[in-house]
């Protein structure tokens, strides 16, 4: 084998077909460059299509460029890794950007993976593009000390680059479907690590962009590898459908098409399947059945003008029977993302209900690619961007400023993803809100003073309760004093957007400083005794310093006064000192020191059931049937009356519910787990499976083969030829019962295993 041969099997290139047999020397060698030119057509392609570009002479330059800078680098599937730009340029050519968004997509790695730098790409193709690929560089290249911190400044690092100049984040997000299209050939851990961060990160700024397009299918790719087992019943379920229903979307689609010839409107008739993951959600987080949802069917009727869209509603409605209460006008009031369109459910002609979406040519392009479809450049006019399209990032940015890592990505979630609540003021001008928001969201979305002087608040002509929530087309009118006192505590329990919450949050930190102190330290020090923490950690000078820094705090007071106003919580600023504690107590132990907090008698305690309760000895220890704990969970005590100590895992849902009200929060103690215990621990799982005959008897089997002591088993035949099976078994520790789940779970039609209690 030459060394032509070796570089065809190394890049995975098929020999192509030879017609004679050619001398040796004669026989035509793969060329990788003409791979990568025909996906470079296929950009070309695209660009003639959807852009407004009519030379495509420097992207053809900055092609080459790039292709010479990666070199010989390859992707995970073995193809050239210049691949890869070429198709996020193709994505970013199909969104309708400039010419500067197609070079910087086709760049976008050369400054993170090649020894190319800023100044080169700048001096090559000018600072606009080499600004741009520096933007989406900066987007990933920086580590962090925790996942949770790596995903907050993401966020807050993609919001800048929104703020600044949104084509970064439009090729970033070109770059990341990309990946996802193909995640195939990377590491399960991989897989599911950037699976999890498009769908908390990517497809949440997609869809407030307003790129459905691209939302669906992040979304959809996303859930492949999140929950393959989901994914597939899925798409089981729509392509049984479709086999049964075959030719519906055809007769349906010929039908509305006659229905607008008759009345004279000119207008394009498109059928789709409702996505995947819309579906998942419905089925998944609201508890539906698949035969419930009523809008797996879609169709798209796209029309010239406004006027013509409710023509067509009429038409559709003459047509087919509305369902009641299914009809939303988003062209009277379009979402924040800008989306506009008629929707409407109805039952067809068969018995099957579909909905129909009508809008303009425009409306169509800006329901896809959002944002991208209104882009200045498009038209020729330079400039960075509408400023009033992106106040929401600034603000965003400005009211999340003070938030912790995990109450940003919560708020962030809400302000992206939830459902919105259209109200008008007294003027009648449109506010929007989150789902759920009450006359408190309301006041503070118009103007923090407002908000904070707020008496009480008017819906519709009638006083209403803070707790109110809003509907759509309600009439808002807040009422406010001068003398008024300020925001309630209780306020930041019943607001749903962050924005609200966190204006609260401020003006209790300028208000009421002395107030939070008191607050904050009562509550600091009830779950530092909850979660039997000795309060000797603070006078201890080593520890200290480092527990502050670690807060992100100065002072004591600084943080007794920042859980007062709600910007610290006490179980994570708790939390985040035992973390502490166990990192100086493992360097003290190396250094054969002993910090002021640690306690002899901990090492002396008496086991009772294997388990140590601290500070205590000698006491009845009993497991808790709602979660039945074994060695190896994480587990806490809970003080009865007469009864000693129950032990739970701390993921029970009881231990969750009791542990938030005030008068149980301090009967939960600290325990542990004895060292080298070897006995059997009684705990339960329940089984969901797809009834069959001798289903019981296989997993019976499974256990018995494993050991496993089994004391009872029952077995319910559930609706739609389900069973559940509830099994207590006894095993030695966690990882011997994940075993035997495990096992389970690879019996024919189980297809969920879980603990009881969870």
């Amino acid at each position: 084998m030459d060394n032509s041969d070796i570089d065809r099997v190394n890049q995975n290139i098929p020999e192509p077909p030879s017609p004679e047999p050619a001398p040796a020397e004669e026989q035509p060698v793969p060329d990788v460059n003409a791979l990568c030119e025909e996906q470079y057509v296929r950009l070309e392609a695209s660009i003639h299509q959807s852009t407004q570009i009519r030379s495509t002479e420097r992207i053809r330059a900055a092609y080459e460029f790039a292709r010479e800078a990666h070199g010989m680098q390859l992707r995970k599937d073995g193809s050239p890794y210049i691949t890869h730009p070429l198709a996020a340029a193709v994505i970013v050519a199909e969104m309708g950007l400039d010419e500067e968004s197609v070079m910087a997509a086709l760049l976008h790695d050369v400054i993170e993976d090649t020894p190319v730098t800023h100044e080169d790409v700048a001096r090559r193709f000018g600072e606009d593009v080499a600004a741009i690929v520096e933007g989406v560089t900066k987007l990933t290249k920086i580590r962090y000390t925790s996942k949770e911190e790596e995903q907050v400044e993401n966020l807050r690092k993609m919001l800048l680059a929104m703020a600044r100049d949104i084509r970064v984040v439009l090729i970033k997000m070109a770059d990341r479907l990309h990946n996802m299209r193909t995640m195939e050939y990377q590491s399960a851990p991989k897989q599911l690590e950037k699976s999890r961060e498009t769908m908390e990160i990517y497809a949440p700024i997609a869809h407030r962009l307003g790129m459905q397009k691209i939302k669906l299918e992040l979304e959809d790719l996303s859930l492949l590898y999140l929950d393959p087992v989901g994914y597939h019943e899925i798409e089981t379920a729509l392509r049984e459908r479709e086999e049964k229903n075959a030719g519906f979307m055809e007769r349906t689609e010929a039908a509305i098409r006659r229905r607008m010839d008759e009345a004279g409107i000119t207008c394009g008739v498109q059928s789709r399947t409702k996505d995947i993951y819309s579906i998942y959600r419905k089925m998944f987080g609201k508890s539906m059945e698949f035969d419930e949802i009523m809008d797996i069917y879609a169709f798209r009727v796209i029309v010239d003008d406004i006027a013509d869209c409710y023509n067509v509603l009429g038409c559709i409605h003459e047509l087919y029977k509305p369902v009641p209460g299914r009809f939303k006008d988003y062209i009277g009031t379009p979402k924040p993302n800008m989306y506009q369109s008629l929707h409407t459910t109805v039952i067809g002609t068969e018995g099957i209900p579909f909905e129909v979406q009508i809008r303009t040519w425009e409306m169509h392009r800006t329901a896809e690619y959002g944002i991208a479809a209104h882009w200045k450049y498009k038209d020729g006019i330079q400039g960075r961007g509408d400023e009033e399209k992106f106040a929401w990032i600034r603000n965003l940015l400005e009211t999340q400023e003070d938030s912790d890592a995990q109450d940003f990505i919560s708020n962030l979630k809400v302000d992206m993803f939830a459902d919105e609540v259209f109200v008008f003021t007294p003027h009648g001008d449109v506010k929007s809100l989150p789902a759920g928001a009450t006359p408190i969201d309301f006041a503070y979305s118009i103007h923090s003073a407002i908000g904070n002087r707020m008496t009480c608040a008017k819906v519709n002509g009638r006083i209403v309760p803070f707790s109110h929530v809003l509907q759509n087309g309600d009439v808002v009118e807040v009422i406010t004093s001068s003398t008024s006192r300020g925001p309630s505590r209780d306020w930041l329990t019943l607001v749903k957007s962050s924005e609200a919450r966190n204006k609260i949050r401020q003006w209790f930190k300028r208000e009421r400083r002395e107030e939070n102190i008191v607050t904050g330290r009562a509550a600091f020090e009830a779950e530092m005794r909850r979660q039997a923490v000795p309060l000797t950690v603070l006078s201890d000078e080593r520890a200290l310093p480092r527990i502050l820094e670690r807060i992100s705090v100065t002072a004591l007071d600084d943080m007794y006064a920042s859980i007062g106003y709600g910007g610290l919580s006490a179980q994570k600023t708790v939390n985040n000192i035992k973390d502490e504690m166990r990192l100086i107590e493992r360097t003290a132990k190396k250094q054969g020191l002993n910090p002021v907090w640690a306690s002899q008698d901990l090492k002396n305690a008496k086991a009772v059931n294997g388990i140590i309760v601290e500070g205590i000895d000698n006491c009845l220890v009993k497991f808790s049937h709602c979660c039945m704990p074994v060695p190896g969970d994480e587990i806490v005590g809970f003080i009865t009356r007469g009864y000693g100590v129950s032990i739970h895992r701390t993921d029970c849902k009881n231990y969750a519910s009791s542990a938030e009200r005030e008068s149980e929060r301090d009967r939960w103690i600290k325990v542990r787990w004895s060292p080298g215990e070897e006995d059997l621990y009684q705990t339960s799982i329940a089984i969901s499976a797809a009834d069959r005959d001798g289903l019981v008897m296989d997993i019976a089997t499974v256990l018995s083969s494993l050991k496993v002591k089994v004391d009872a088993l029952t077995a319910r035949n559930g609706p739609g030829g389900t069973a559940n099976i509830y099994i207590t078994i006894r095993v030695h520790d966690k990882a011997e019962l994940g075993i035997a789940m495990a096992k389970i779970m690879n019996v024919r039609n189980v297809k969920e295993v879980k603990r009881q209690g969870t």
